[in-house]
């Protein structure tokens, strides 16, 4: 008996136990952008994130549901249409990178990293966006150091209405 027109890996398992297996694999990986795996699932995974990634480029209602659907956190299919989908508008297809890693000692599995390309830009984004939101805690500061500089003796006392004295 031959092998032709048998689709996808059983991985020794029933079909729940695989579907949720992927599925959870799917889910970090964007959640991470980057997971160390066995060489067969790292396979098995690349095409169905790449149509996740593909999806996510369409921003509509549709899309999120059907992703949500899918991914087993509301984190990732958020992540994967805000900041992955559009790193990726110009190119067309794929997204991911399989670094083979060698043997696994204890079982001599083939381990090997599964990465979503260009993360890097998304990182530059991160560090931007902390830059930003860093700025107004640096004018909190400098009022501080203007408040210092007039002095105990120097600030009024406002009395409030309910005061007596």
């Amino acid at each position: 008996m031959h092998r032709h027109k048998y689709i996808g890996r059983k991985f020794k398992r029933e079909k729940g136990h695989r579907d949720l297996m992927l599925r959870n694999l799917a889910t970090s990986l964007i959640l991470h952008e980057k997971v160390k795996t066995t060489l067969p699932k790292a396979k098995e995974i690349r095409p169905i994130v790449e149509k996740l990634i593909t999806k996510g480029r369409k921003n509509n209602l549709l899309t999120r549901r059907t992703l949500n659907g899918y991914l087993l956190d509301k984190n990732a299919t958020e992540k994967l249409m805000v900041e992955i989908s559009p790193l990726y508008e110009n190119r067309n297809g794929g997204y991911t990178r399989i670094v083979k890693l060698g043997m696994r000692p204890g079982d001599a599995a083939e381990m090997a990293y599964i990465e979503l390309l260009d993360t890097e830009k998304l990182a530059k984004k991160v560090k931007e966006a902390e830059k930003t939101k860093a700025k107004p805690a640096e004018k909190k500061g400098a009022a501080n150091k203007e408040a210092r500089k007039i002095g105990k003796g120097q600030l009024k006392k406002v009395k409030s209405p309910n005061e007596n004295s």
